[in-house]
C-alpha cells in the first residue's frame, strides 16, 4: 500500500473512532468493519453479510460501517491524500448497492464527502457523522414532490395555532373577528410572505438546495421563516431544523416567535437552555458565536443532525470564520437578510488585500450570495423597504437635518481648521472633519446641543405623552457615556421627579447585561414602566444609546425616534440603523383600560423622526458614487518622498467655545423613498424622456438610430456621465443588456428587464417549439436533461469550445456539465441543440 494511502487511512481510522465507532478486525478480507458501539459482530452477523462481502465486481470495499443490526448502512471510500475523493465516487455506488447502502462517504483523509445516494449530490462535510446521527438519518425518507405541491395559504400559520379557527363564532363574525385574531394572536401570510415560501418549493422543483430571501426591516422575515420550518417539516423533507442568529437578543426573540406560531405541532428550543434534550426538538435556535467557541459545534453535533438550516442575518451570521458552522451540516441551507447587495460599492478587484472596510463589506455580502447559490446578485425572493412601503406595512422616516456651527464646518470640504500646541508645545495647525468627530475632535458643547436638540424635536409616546421611545447611534463606547450624562441631565429639568437618571441607558459591549437591556426595552420594562399612566405598558427608559448593537435584525416596533449622532460611511449599515423604525405598530396594544382607550381611539405609528446630525443622508443620496471602482493603494505605496515631512500634528483637540444650531429642517420621505432605496437611473430616465428626436425615434420603432442618438448625444457627457456599463449595473441584472433593452424599459414598453434564467427559459421554449412534437413526444422524460445542456452550451463557452471541438473526454473534470449529464442526452439531440444554438440564440446577453 502506498505511503499517502496509508497516512490516509491511519486519519480515518481516527475520524471514525472520534465520531463513535469502532473497529473489527475482519482477517479474512481487506475491509474494515465499523461497528456501533451496541453491535457485536456475530457469526450469524459475519454469515449474513455474504462470504466475500467485502469485495466487489470492480474491487474491495475500504470501510464498511455496519448499524445496530449489523447490516450494511455506510460504505466509506478512501483514496491517498494527493488525490481528489470524488475520483472514487461511482466506483464507491456500486461498492453500495452491492451491499444495499444509502450511505457513502469519500475521503482522502483531508477532505470528506457524505453522500445520501436518495438526496443527489455529495456535500462537503468536516466530521464524520457518528452512529446515532446516522441511525437516524436512515429513517428520514423525505419526499421533494410532497414539498413542491404542498397548498401554502394565508393561514398556514394560523392552522397551526388554533386549527378549528375557521369554525369559531368570534371568527365567522365580522365584527368581532379582529379582536378575535388579536385575542388568540393568530398570524396571517401576507400575500409577498406566501410568495416567499412558494419561491422556495419553485426552487426545490428546479432541483436546487440553497435559498436567499432579501426582505426588508419589518416586513415579517421570522415568520416567514416559520412557515418554511413547517413546509419542510410537515412535509417530511426535515426531521430537525437549526435557526443560526448572531446575536444573543435575536435568539431569544426568534425561539419565542417559533413558540407562538407553531408550539402545537413542533418544539421550539434554544440550544443552551436544553443542551441534554436538544434532539427532542423539532426547531433549535441558538447563536452562531456559541457554536464557534472551541469548535462546540463539532463536538456537539453530527453532519447529518439538521435537514434544513436557516442563518438569520446571513451576511452577519455565516461572516468569516461563522460560515464553517453553516456549511458543517448537510442538507437544506436557507439565508435570511434584509442588506441589497446592490447597495455596496465595487472595489478594484486586482488589489484584493487591503483592509479598506468598503471592500470587507463587498466581500462579506459577495460571499453570501455566492453561499447561496446567488452569485447573479439576484436572490431567491426579495421584497424591498419600497415594496413594503408602496403596500402599506411600513413606513418611511421624517428626517430631521440638524447641524450645529460646529458639525456644520467639519461637514464642510474645508473642515475645521485650529492652531493649537502639539506635543512637543510647538504651535501646530490641524485641520478637522466629521470623521474627526469625537475620536481626535472633541466638543462637549456640541454635544449637549444635539441632545438638547433631539429632545426638544422628537415625537412624543401618542399614549402617555412622555418622550418616544428612541435609539441614539454614537461614535463610541466613550462618546456614548457622555450623551446618557446629557440626556438624563436635560431630563431632570424637563421632567422634574419623574427620572432618577435612568431616562437615557447607556447599551454598549462594555456594559453588564446590555443584551438583555435590549430585550427589555422591546419588551418595555428597562429599568421599570408605567412611569405616566399606570395602565400604559412601556419601558420607564426612553433612550438607548449605543453604538453598533440594536442594528441588525433588532426588533423593537414602538421606536419613534432614531438618532445619528456620528457620521456613518457604510450604506449597508446605514440601511440597518434606518430600518429600526420602519415597522408599523399600534400603541394601544400597551394599554389595559378599555375606557381610556375607547377614549383615546385609533393610535397608529404612522411615522417615526431619523434625527440626522451628520448628513449622513445627504452623503447617500447626492455624494456617495454606488458605481465607484475604489482604486486600493498596495500597503507602502505613498506620495512624493521628496517633499518635506508635515510637522507633528495634533494628537488631539477639545474644544472649548460655544456652538449654536445652525440648521435645523424637516423632510418627509415619500413612497418613492430614499435614493439609497431606490438605486435606478432616474437622471438617465428624465433626459431620455424629455427628448423629442428620441421619443420620435422609439415612436417609430427607428431602434438603430435611437441606439446611435443616444450614443453619440447623451453618453460620456460632463454633466452625468451615463454610459452602458454604468446603466447596466445600475439594472443590478445578472446578464448584459442591450441599449435597446433600457431604452423599452424607459419608454415603458417593457415592464422589467428578464433575468438571466428567464431569457434562458424563453429560448428553450422557443427551442420546443421549433422541434417536432413527435421528436418532442418521444423524449419527454428527457426534458429537463435536455433543457440543462441548452442553458449550459448557451452560456459557457468553455463548454461551447469542448462540444463543438469533440474534446469529450475533458467533461470528466468540468464541474459546471459533466460526462454524466452529457450522457443523459439523448444522442441524436447533442448535435442537435449545439446547432440551434448556434443558428438562433444571441449569446452576448448571456455574458
Amino acid at each position: 500500500m502506498a505511503a499517502k494511502e496509508a497516512q490516509a487511512r491511519i486519519k480515518l481510522n481516527k475520524l471514525l473512532e472520534e465520531a463513535g465507532w469502532r473497529f473489527f478486525d475482519n482477517s479474512k478480507g481487506r475491509a474494515n468493519i465499523v461497528l456501533e458501539p451496541k453491535v457485536k459482530l456475530t457469526k450469524a452477523v459475519i454469515d449474513a453479510l455474504g462470504e466475500n462481502f467485502e469485495t466487489s465486481s470492480n474491487g474491495f470495499i475500504d470501510f464498511l460501517l455496519l448499524d445496530e443490526n449489523g447490516f450494511p448502512l455506510v460504505v466509506l471510500e478512501a483514496k491517498a491524500e494527493d488525490k481528489n475523493p470524488l475520483i472514487g465516487k461511482e466506483q464507491a455506488r456500486k461498492y453500495a448497492k452491492s451491499q444495499n447502502c444509502r450511505f457513502i462517504i469519500l475521503s482522502n483523509g483531508n477532505l470528506h464527502y457524505f453522500w445520501d445516494l436518495e438526496q443527489g449530490n455529495p456535500h462537503i462535510i468536516t466530521r464524520f457523522p457518528s452512529p446515532e446521527s446516522i441511525k437516524g438519518y436512515h429513517h428520514f425518507q423525505p419526499n421533494p414532490q410532497r414539498l413542491i405541491t404542498e397548498l401554502v395559504g394565508k393561514d398556514y400559520i394560523a392552522l397551526t395555532q388554533m386549527p378549528g379557527y375557521a369554525s369559531e363564532a368570534g371568527w365567522k363574525n365580522d365584527y368581532e373577528r379582529p379582536e378575535f385574531i388579536e385575542k388568540n394572536r393568530l398570524r396571517f401570510l401576507r400575500d409577498y410572505q406566501k410568495r416567499a415560501v412558494q419561491a422556495i418549493q419553485d426552487a426545490v422543483a428546479e432541483g436546487q438546495s440553497r435559498f436567499l430571501f432579501e426582505m426588508a426591516t419589518g416586513t415579517g422575515k421570522t415568520l416567514t421563516a416559520a412557515a418554511v420550518i413547517k413546509l419542510f417539516l410537515r412535509t417530511g423533507n426535515a426531521r430537525r431544523v437549526l435557526f443560526l442568529v448572531d446575536r444573543l437578543e435575536l435568539e431569544d426573540q426568534a425561539n419565542k416567535a417559533f413558540v407562538t406560531y407553531l408550539k402545537n405541532d413542533y418544539t421550539s428550543v434554544i440550544y443552551k437552555e436544553r443542551r441534554d434534550e436538544w434532539r427532542k426538538a423539532e426547531i433549535v435556535t441558538t447563536t452562531v458565536q456559541s457554536l464557534l467557541f472551541n469548535d462546540k459545534y463539532k463536538r456537539l453535533f453530527s453532519p447529518t443532525d439538521f435537514d434544513l438550516v436557516i442563518s438569520d442575518e446571513a451576511h452577519r451570521s455565516i461572516g468569516g470564520n461563522a460560515r464553517a458552522v453553516f456549511e458543517y451540516f448537510v442538507g437544506y441551507k436557507l439565508g435570511l437578510t434584509a442588506t441589497p447587495r446592490d447597495y455596496l460599492k465595487k472595489y478594484d478587484a486586482n488589489k484584493p488585500t487591503s483592509r479598506d472596510p468598503r471592500e470587507q463589506e463587498q466581500r462579506l455580502l459577495l460571499d453570501t450570495y455566492r453561499t447561496f447559490g446567488c452569485e447573479s446578485g439576484q436572490p431567491s425572493y426579495r421584497y424591498s423597504l419600497l415594496d413594503g412601503v408602496r403596500d402599506g406595512f411600513l413606513i418611511n422616516p421624517v428626517v430631521v437635518d440638524a447641524r450645529t456651527d460646529i458639525t456644520t464646518q467639519l461637514l464642510s470640504d474645508k473642515g475645521y481648521a485650529v492652531t493649537a500646541p502639539n506635543a512637543a508645545g510647538e504651535a501646530a495647525e490641524e485641520t478637522f472633519f466629521q470623521k474627526n468627530f469625537e475620536k481626535t475632535f472633541f466638543s462637549d458643547v456640541t454635544n449637549h446641543l444635539l441632545c438638547e436638540t433631539f429632545l426638544k424635536h422628537g415625537l412624543r409616546d401618542p399614549i402617555s405623552h412622555e418622550f418616544g421611545k428612541s435609539i441614539v447611534f454614537a461614535v463610541s463606547q466613550n462618546h456614548a457615556a457622555k450623551l446618557v450624562q446629557q440626556f438624563n441631565a436635560l431630563a431632570d429639568t424637563l421632567y422634574p421627579g419623574k427620572y432618577q437618571s435612568d431616562f437615557a441607558v447607556q447599551v454598549t459591549s462594555l456594559i453588564p447585561d446590555a443584551q438583555q437591556y435590549t430585550i427589555n426595552f422591546t419588551n418595555n420594562n428597562l429599568l421599570g414602566s408605567t412611569n405616566f399612566i399606570d395602565s400604559y405598558k412601556t419601558s420607564k427608559a426612553r433612550i438607548c444609546v449605543t453604538v453598533g448593537m440594536m442594528t441588525t435584525g433588532y426588533d423593537c416596533p414602538d421606536i419613534l425616534n432614531l438618532g445619528l449622532m456620528r457620521p456613518i460611511f457604510s450604506p449597508s449599515e446605514f440601511v440597518q440603523i434606518k430600518g429600526r423604525g420602519t415597522r408599523k405598530h399600534n400603541f394601544l396594544e400597551q394599554l389595559f383600560d378599555k375606557t381610556l382607550k375607547e377614549q383615546i381611539g385609533k393610535q397608529d405609528k404612522v411615522h417615526y423622526k431619523l434625527f440626522d446630525f451628520f448628513a449622513n443622508c445627504e452623503y447617500f443620496e447626492e455624494e456617495f458614487d454606488y458605481d465607484e471602482v475604489l482604486k486600493l493603494p498596495r500597503p507602502g505605496e505613498g506620495g512624493d518622498s521628496t517633499q518635506p515631512p508635515p510637522p507633528p500634528p495634533l494628537d488631539q483637540y477639545e474644544y472649548h467655545g460655544d456652538d449654536a444650531i445652525k440648521l435645523l429642517a424637516e423632510q418627509t420621505i415619500g413612497a418613492q423613498g430614499m435614493k439609497i432605496d431606490r438605486m435606478f437611473f432616474e437622471g438617465f430616465e428624465n433626459s431620455v424622456k424629455a427628448d423629442p428626436v428620441l421619443q420620435r425615434q422609439v415612436e417609430n420603432e427607428q431602434w438603430d438610430q435611437a441606439v446611435d442618438y443616444v450614443t453619440k448625444n447623451l453618453f460620456d457627457k460632463p454633466t452625468e456621465f451615463y454610459n452602458l456599463d454604468k446603466l447596466r449595473r445600475a439594472a443590478g441584472v445578472d446578464r448584459r443588456l442591450t441599449l435597446r433593452e433600457i431604452l423599452e424599459k424607459v419608454f415603458g414598453l417593457i415592464p422589467y428587464f428578464k433575468a438571466k434564467d428567464e431569457l434562458l427559459e424563453d429560448e428553450f421554449q422557443k427551442f420546443l417549439l421549433d422541434a417536432s412534437t413527435e421528436d418532442i413526444e418521444s423524449q419527454a422524460d428527457k426534458i429537463v436533461a435536455l433543457k440543462y445542456f441548452f442553458k449550459a452550451y448557451a452560456t459557457d463557452s468553455r463548454l461551447r469550445d469542448i462540444i463543438d471541438n469533440k474534446r469529450l473526454t475533458e467533461l470528466n473534470v468540468n464541474s459546471s456539465f459533466g460526462m454524466a449529464d452529457f450522457k443523459a442526452v439523448p444522442s441524436d439531440w447533442r448535435n442537435k441543440i449545439p446547432e440551434y444554438v448556434k443558428d438562433y440564440v444571441p449569446l452576448n446577453q448571456f455574458m
